[in-house]
């Protein structure tokens, strides 16, 4: 995996995000100091989560020759008495049968980053300078 790289950007919270040779950018929203000049950090965890789950079922439904012509996924993150809470709608477009969409809901739930976010986390920190 490349690492992603941030710093200091334009305003009092944007960061400047890069992997590789990709650019963009993170913010906060207006009314907490940002400028709103893109997705908030946890915007990103919900993106990455919506995302896995996608690319998920979308190798899993082409391996397996199901009809899944597209999964909307739809991810909200809420912090209620100090626990993130994240809800994912998933909405699957194709002719698939309910068995198919069964496996389907137990597929996305063996995404990478759901594991990650549903497993144990441990986040090293370490002065470079």
């Amino acid at each position: 995996m490349r690492k992603v790289l941030s710093q200091f950007g334009e305003g009092l919270l944007q960061q400047k995000l890069s992997t590789g040779d990709l650019h963009f950018l993170s913010d906060a929203y207006t009314a907490n100091g940002g400028n709103g000049t893109g997705p908030t950090p946890h915007e990103y965890l919900g993106a990455a989560l919506a995302a896995c789950t996608s690319m998920t079922l979308k190798m899993y439904s082409a391996r397996k020759s199901i009809a899944l012509e597209n999964a909307i996924v739809t991810v909200d993150i809420e912090r209620v008495d100090d626990v993130e809470k994240f809800s994912r709608a998933i909405e699957f477009i194709g002719n698939l049968s309910a068995e198919e969409k069964e496996r389907l809901l137990e597929i996305a739930n063996k995404c990478p980053i759901h594991k990650a976010l549903a497993g144990q986390i441990q986040i090293k920190t370490q002065l470079v300078n």
